[in-house]
């Protein structure tokens, strides 16, 4: 196994002119924001109002208690005064809540208007208008609103990983709610189809309005950076490649491949996942002077530069949304993945009102002498019996015999397996998958999970009912191996390189190439205009650099295994391997969203 150079906390610098617009610890935060409202006060106006804004996973409280103890302010409003009763937010939430289904909702249409009582919000705002000197604080979700043009803006932005890590711990309550004792799967579930889907929409409404960005994401060690440093960020990043912040997590199945070769805590158990471009729910590291490191949602990206970064035409089919994943799953050392299907995209639109679903497949990093990919069902399986057996084996009465109707394919390093909606699928124990796919990624019916516990020591959720609307029927093992398993056909070749186009299916929007080089590589997004985002891993080889041939970005180096984003803005840029590489072949995967015939 190969010498972990994993960069596991890769950054985008700020442009110089913006790399002091940084404040680190209360103090200093407190400072910059008494000089900020010593500008904007005067003898005719005497009041300020302060408005911070918090994304859901933001322990608001702790804000509150720090800036208090500074600026002892003639008031400080918990913005939540102003929201509905629990009761009446409950009945607001009930139709996209889906019932007592533990997993799945429908996506919320609501605004954060939505949330607030307007008798409240009344009083509230009169009690800021009987202030006639001194700060103000509204503090929590909704804050600017209820200030309504407040004096200064600042955002409390909040990485939607370490919010799950919070709801894990307790420490935090969904939006508008106090139910830090809620199952953290449950306050997950309300998250993923209602808090993130409000705040971001006022999140993109407001952010370049923002004076101050806030970051607590590392608890006890907050930093302030400028509306406008964080706004030069976002757009020097599309004019580059970049790596957002991997995050792993271990699982009921997880292997041991990632400690090793991503120099993870190998004291832990396992790890099953890593998601490392799922702007969704990864950090981007911002760098300022002296090394100062600012996390934000990634996905900030995708809301305030969906263009450059996405290309016209994938924005103008997805909106402003990372269509396209890359994650690990390992199983090295570990267990089979629980056996499933994903729904069809009618199926997505009608139950959960999202627009694409999660078309994937399974592209093999690494392989064991016994690994296997479960794909298609077999020829001979009926379908009335292989649901018995699933709802048999679910209740306990039987274990589920997989060999009657799941066809299983032995599976070797840099196999590549398609896996359209619909397609039962699964990869089995000692694999290491790099899964390529939609960004959709809940969305999986979990059919069989091989009689084991989640991580919580309690039975994980199965959709046995569901998953037998969505199965397509005609996928059975003559179709997989006709036209699922390594679908590689030649595309190019030059001096030291050759190009392979390895799927996906036709009927998934994302295209996928593979390129063994020893030499420089041409790539090219096709622009801001016609082209579109282009993801890429490398596969093989210790270590390659990513180049503009006019000089337009520093030259950015990659590792063996980390997944990197090329912005559409780019347009050309090459790939060669770097002298550590130089004597092995190196391969990289690149996936993109098909926008052409």
């Amino acid at each position: 196994m190969r010498h972990p150079n994993y960069d596991k906390f890769p950054t985008v610098p700020v442009p110089a002119r913006h790399a002091k617009e940084c404040w680190t610890g209360w103090v200093h935060i407190a400072g910059e924001i008494k000089r900020s409202i010593s500008q904007k006060k005067t003898s005719a106006c005497p009041r300020i109002v302060v408005a911070i804004e918090c994304y859901p996973g933001v322990l608001d409280e702790e804000i509150r208690g720090q800036l208090e103890q500074v600026f002892l302010p003639a008031l400080v409003l918990d913005s939540k005064k102003s929201f509905k009763s629990e009761s009446d937010i409950g009945r607001l939430l009930a139709p996209d809540l889906g019932g007592n289904d533990p997993v799945f909702g429908y996506m919320s249409r609501l605004q954060l208007e939505d949330f607030l009582d307007t008798a409240k919000l009344l009083d509230v705002r009169r009690e800021i208008e009987q202030q006639t000197d001194g700060v103000v604080f509204v503090i929590g979700p909704a804050a600017v609103l209820i200030a309504s043009k407040p004096d200064l803006f600042i955002y409390a932005d909040m990485p939607r990983w370490e919010g799950q890590l919070r709801q894990r711990r307790n420490e935090v309550s969904n939006l508008g709610v106090s139910n830090k004792e809620l199952k953290a799967s449950l306050q997950y579930k309300r998250s993923f189809f209602i808090d993130w889907r409000v705040c971001d929409r006022l999140k993109q409404q407001t952010m370049e309005q923002w004076d101050y960005l806030l970051d607590t994401t590392d608890q006890g060690k907050p930093k302030l950076i400028t509306g406008v440093s964080h706004l030069a960020g976002l757009r020097h990043a599309v004019t580059r490649p970049f790596r957002v912040v991997p995050f792993f997590d271990p699982g009921p199945w997880g292997g041991q491949w990632m400690k090793e070769v991503c120099d993870l805590d190998r004291s832990q158990v396992n790890y099953a996942w890593c998601f490392d471009c799922v702007p969704e729910e990864n950090s981007l590291l911002l760098e300022f002077a002296d090394g100062v490191r600012v996390e934000i949602p990634a996905i900030n990206l995708a809301f305030n530069q969906p263009k450059a970064l996405l290309g016209e035409p994938v924005h103008g089919r997805f909106g402003p949304e990372f269509p396209i994943r890359f994650d690990f799953l390992d199983t090295m050392g570990g267990g089979n993945l629980s056996f499933q299907v994903h729904p069809t995209t009618a199926f997505a639109q009608e139950h959960f009102g999202i627009h694409y679903t999660q078309d994937e497949s399974y592209y093999m990093l690494d392989a064991g002498k016994d690994a296997v990919v479960y794909l298609g069902r077999k020829n001979e399986a009926s379908f009335p019996d292989l649901i018995a057996a699933l709802e048999s084996a679910q209740h306990g009465e039987n274990q589920f015999a997989d060999e009657k109707f799941v066809a299983r394919w032995p599976a070797k390093k840099h196999d590549h397996f398609l896996i359209p909606a619909g397609t039962l699928h699964c990869s089995g124990a000692n694999g290491m998958v790099l899964e390529i796919s939609a960004t959709p990624y809940i969305f999986t019916f979990k059919l069989w999970d091989w009689n084991r516990l989640g991580m919580d020591g309690l039975p994980r959720p199965m959709n046995i009912q569901r998953g037998r609307q969505v199965i397509d029927w005609s996928r059975d093992e003559d179709y997989a191996r006709t036209r699922l398993i390594n679908q590689i056909t030649p595309v190019a070749s030059g001096t030291g390189w050759r190009e392979e186009r390895t799927g996906l299916h036709e009927a998934e929007f994302i295209e996928t190439r593979r390129h063994w080089f020893t030499d420089k590589v041409t790539h090219d997004t096709g622009g801001q205009i016609s082209g579109g985002v282009q993801v890429l891993n490398l596969v093989q080889g210790e270590e390659a650099v990513v180049e503009s041939p006019t000089g337009a970005f520093e030259p950015f180096t990659v590792h063996y295994a980390e997944t990197f984003i090329v912005p559409a803005a780019v347009g050309p840029y090459t790939i060669r391997p770097t002298s550590q590489s130089s004597k092995d072949e190196c391969a990289t995967m690149k996936a993109f969203v098909r926008t052409r015939p």
